[in-house]
């Protein structure tokens, strides 16, 4: 693909994902000449550009699309579902096409225009099959008086229908010939104002079109406007690289020089050990700057992907026979790009099984007192260090006796596994599991939720679900803003350095010799309520030593985890695991002192450390 077709496709996919926005909101809002103008303008510049290109099918659809809400806008037709039907059809094809050109597809390759799509839109600007009660869209200027009124003659004081006079006409009637201006024709009036709106709106079009069709030179001459550039993911990421890299070189000349500081330095030497001490803590401060600001070059907002999501759900919800809003709100909260990009699989399964297996139908709704209409909200916010993305939804929630019973039933768990109710919800995540007896084109294959787990957990996140039966459902994401640096605590078990995620440490606590215990398990009363206390090295494989130091661990069921010593907090620089996969182990980093630190995972700390355990029982 060359630089112009790409450019030209990076601009026109914005485009086209904005206009599948716009039209959900038209539909929602049919008189809002806002939107209709401001998608008008999106299918003109997407068929200039298409044109210079010479997509010709791409063309097709947009100049036709093009008509419809020329007719729409000047009130010529009105906006009804079978024309924002069609216009999603037709900004669908488009996206696809650009989606096509984006991956690799020569521009000679592309599909030419379904002979349906053509007819949908004729069919819509020629208000074939369309509602008869759909409502019309207002018009630019309202008629500010009918004909008739505005031929009155100013002479005579004519009656209106209410039988009062027309004061303005009596008035003139008695007033002498040349003391006030001529009386204004109403209807010629509002012809001149609508025939100026016209004109306007014709002229924001053509500077739509002129600024994306400007040439090189127009945009040397205004170097001002240009707010920003694109860059290759790849050069970000090896700009990251560096800036992490020189951050652990400032971390490791820090503890070199207070090391070396113990020494006690005479003559020429004293001076020179205070200007290195000032060199390196200002290279420290600088290395520190530069990876934030390299950070924030791959922050981008949620937003982006969210918006994806709307025309998603309103399709499936049709195809179920359902009736359900989407609510987004958070869009605005940023997180890592390979995140965002990473997190459109699983939010879409997550979306697929809240209507498929969680919402309900209209009529099984107002059964159990419910509104007809059931609400899907997507949300997101920021929480300390890391991202929270949640999806609720108001269905009929999760029956934890019947997940158990039907993981047991395929042999995913036996009989004596997943006694809570949060351990039971946890069930959906298994390979295989499904409570659907019959696969269907969306879901019952039980291999959704086991993808959604897998995608969060390898970006060091974790997911959980909390559920009342009748009630609805919850999906909570929990993600790092950013993924190569992670604020953690060090800890030492068995001479080995390991990093816990800040994200799940409340506080540190010192341990007893001798402890209660329940069930076998070793129990400490924290601020009042029993913990059961875990062994980090014996879950992980070590020999513990002397265990006296203990880490609250903040998850749905809390626990402390034991370990010999705490050495502290660091941001570290992590490096995932990509040759060997080990239970409880994220990744690997490198301490200020250059010691090899194992960084543990998140969703292992949270799920209470048992994987290791089961595998080892």
């Amino acid at each position: 693909m060359d630089d112009m077709l790409k450019e030209f496709v990076v601009e026109a996919l914005d485009l086209a994902t904005n206009v599948e926005e716009h039209l959900l909101s038209l539909e929602r809002n049919p008189g809002d000449m806002n939107t209709l103008n401001a998608v008008f303008r999106s299918f003109h510049t997407i068929k200039g550009g298409a044109g210079f290109m010479n997509l010709s099918a791409m063309v097709s659809a947009c100049h036709l699309t093009e008509n419809l809400f020329d007719a729409l806008r000047t009130g010529q037709v009105p906006v009804t579902p079978e024309a924002i039907e069609a216009a999603l059809e037709a900004s669908g094809f488009v996206a696809d096409q650009l989606t096509a050109l984006n991956n690799g597809t020569e521009p000679a390759s592309l599909s030419t225009m379904p002979k349906s799509l053509e007819k949908m839109l004729t069919d819509a600007i020629e208000m074939k099959g369309a509602s008869k009660k759909a409502p019309a869209v207002a018009k630019p200027k309202a008629e500010v008086a009918p004909k008739k009124a505005a031929e009155k003659k100013v002479d005579t004081p004519a009656k209106e229908s209410s039988g009062e006079l027309d004061w303005e006409a009596y008035f003139r009637a008695v007033t002498p010939p040349g003391t006030l201006p001529e009386a204004v024709d109403a209807a010629a009036e509002a012809d001149a104002e609508e025939a100026e709106d016209k004109a306007i709106v014709q002229k924001e079009e053509h500077e739509a079109v002129k600024s994306s069709l400007s040439n090189a030179e127009i945009k040397q001459n205004a170097p001002a406007k240009e707010e920003s550039i694109r860059i290759d993911a790849v050069k970000l990421n090896v700009l990251l690289e560096v800036a992490g890299e020189s951050v652990q070189a400032a971390n490791q000349a820090a503890v070199l020089l207070e090391k070396l500081s113990q020494f006690k330095f005479d003559g020429q030497a004293a001076p020179l050990m205070s200007a290195l001490t000032e060199t390196l803590t200002r290279a420290s401060r600088y290395s520190t700057e530069l990876q934030r600001a390299t950070l924030a070059t791959r922050m981008q907002p949620v937003g982006r992907l969210f918006q994806k999501f709307p025309r998603l759900v309103r399709e499936l919800a049709r195809d179920l026979g359902k009736e359900v809003d989407l609510n987004i709100a958070g869009a605005e909260t940023e997180v890592d790009r390979v995140v965002v990009d990473s997190l459109y699989d699983p939010l879409v399964h997550m979306l697929r099984n809240a209507l498929d297996h969680g919402i309900e139908t209209s009529e099984e709704r107002i059964n159990a007192n419910k509104s007809p209409r059931s609400t899907i909200s997507l949300k997101a916010w920021q929480e300390a260090s890391s991202v929270m993305i949640e999806v609720t939804d108001d269905g009929k929630g999760m029956d934890a006796q019947r997940l158990r019973d039907k993981a047991i039933s395929k042999g995913l768990i036996n009989s004596h596994d997943a006694r809570t109710d949060d351990e039971a919800f946890q069930l959906v995540f298994l390979p295989g599991f499904s409570t659907k007896e019959v696969a269907s084109s969306v879901s019952g294959r039980g291999v959704g939720m086991d993808v959604v787990k897998t995608a969060v957990e390898r970006h060091r996140g974790a997911i959980r679900i909390a559920s009342q039966l009748g009630a609805g459902t919850t999906f909570l994401i929990r993600l790092p803003i950013e993924l190569s640096i992670v604020p953690t605590m060090l800890v030492r078990t068995d001479g080995a350095s390991l990093a816990l995620p800040m994200a799940t440490v409340q506080r540190v606590v010192e341990l007893p010799e001798t402890f209660e215990s329940v069930g076998g398990q070793p129990v400490l009363r924290d601020l009042g309520r029993p913990l059961p206390v875990k062994s980090l090295g014996k879950i992980l494989g070590y020999t513990p030593a002397s265990e006296r130091v203990g880490i609250v661990i903040a998850a749905p069921s809390p626990y402390i985890l034991s370990v010999d010593a705490v050495d502290g907090t660091a941001d570290l620089v992590i490096k995932p695991l990509t040759c060997i996969s080990t239970p409880g182990i994220t990744g690997t980093a490198r301490s200020a002192e250059g010691e090899l630190v194992l960084v543990i995972s998140l969703s292992f700390l949270i799920d209470g450390c048992k994987t290791r355990e089961r595998i080892s029982a």
